[in-house]
């Protein structure tokens, strides 16, 4: 039988990625400086008000105060009727030093913390990631454009906003159409909602979603609770780290549980999750398997990961077996050699803070210049 299957993405201006987005910032700040700084930064955000804590542990000096109004002005909060803005909130610095006991450690090379990380590639979209999930992604990422660089075309929109999207799927699992989008973005007060509907699927939608994939039955639920003015941190508390499922796979494969943002590649619930989508989608891409699912677990202070298992679900060229052994062989797993092969001590990380961090090829873990490395597999 068929099925369907549902994502969500929400927009830089929602109040966790605007969290997650000054958390990246200031590591970038730091490794722009200072390559082997130490870096857990986390964020809340409400009512007129950012606090930034965390652990950092570094030579160099960030104006943290400055950084954060520059993110909050760069996604768009300017106005003081927002209830948040770059210019009058309150930036609350809570930042310490990173524990001893955890430097220890990884001072020799050892994993920053115990857990397990997963990866995950399919060949659903160009991107190799499922399609529910870049779709979404696709719809608030376009809204914010309009927002930013058209807003002549919706010159009500403000920063906040989310989109979900519901994909059939037939009885062989392949992509039969979309029966549900679900758009909400924040507007100016007094907006016709008739006109945000009207103006969404006029500018929005078919920007983004196949014409083919869309159906007379295809259902849009349009700012469906009616209004949405109140929003961003006014709207809703943020914190750092409260959208994993956005961030990685749309619930498609599993989760770690591990968040990402504001944490430096030491940290393996980053750099491990990145380095398992790398061989996912370099395993997919060499059409060893239709999709791929790779699960690596560390230990605090250990070098080689704990366990490392490959599942392509039924669709591998060649056992999964064979493919998690070539791996240990072939690929340096241990937090320095993440970090070698990716060139993961960069200041890379804020561009991933909105619309996802995986499917974007300008980061180094979506590059597939392991297909012929994995291709002779096949041979």
């Amino acid at each position: 039988m068929g099925y369907l299957f549902t994502s969500e993405s929400v927009s830089e201006g929602h109040p966790d990625k605007i969290c997650d987005q000054v958390s990246d910032a200031v590591l970038d700040a730091v490794l722009a400086e200072d390559p082997d700084g130490r870096v857990a930064c986390e964020c809340f955000a409400t009512t007129g008000m950012i606090v930034v804590g965390g652990e950092i542990t570094t030579n160099t000096y960030i104006d943290l105060p400055r950084l954060v109004r520059n993110v909050i002005r760069d996604i768009g909060y300017t106005k003081a009727e927002y209830r948040f803005d770059a210019d009058s909130c309150a930036v609350i610095n809570v930042i310490n030093k990173q524990s001893s006991n955890i430097a220890q450690g990884v001072n020799t090379g050892g994993a920053g913390d115990q857990g397990m990380m997963f990866g995950y590639a399919c060949k659903e979209t160009p991107e190799y990631m499922p399609a529910a999930l870049m779709y979404s992604h696709k719809l608030v990422e376009k809204l914010a454009d309009i927002r930013k660089n058209h807003s002549a075309l919706m010159p009500y929109l403000r920063p906040d906003a989310k989109a979900q999207v519901t994909i059939a799927y037939d009885d062989n699992g392949k992509i039969s159409g979309i029966t549900t989008i679900v758009v909400s973005t924040q507007h100016d007060a007094g907006v016709n909602q008739e006109t945000i509907a009207a103006d969404i699927k006029k500018h929005v939608i078919p920007e983004v979603i196949p014409a083919d994939l869309i159906s007379p039955d295809t259902v849009f639920h349009i700012n469906p609770t009616g209004i949405f003015e109140i929003g961003g941190p006014h709207g809703d508390t943020g914190l750092t780290g409260r959208k994993i499922i956005v961030d990685t796979y749309g619930g498609k494969a599993p989760h770690g549980g591990g968040a990402f943002s504001g944490k430096d590649p030491t940290k393996v619930d980053r750099s491990a999750a990145y380095a398992a989508r790398y061989l996912a989608k370099n395993i997919v891409a060499a059409g060893l398997a239709e999709q791929c699912t790779i699960q690596v677990s560390y230990a605090i202070g250990v070098k080689e990961p704990v366990s490392l298992l490959v599942d392509t679900h039924g669709t591998g060229t060649i056992p999964a077996s064979t493919l998690s052994a070539f791996i240990m062989k072939n690929i340096d797993l241990s937090p320095s050699g993440i970090i070698d092969r990716l060139q993961l001590k960069r200041p890379i990380y804020r561009a991933t803070a909105a619309y996802g961090h995986f499917g974007r090829n300008d980061f180094p873990w979506e590059q597939l210049d392991l297909v012929p490395l994995f291709s002779t597999l096949s041979a």
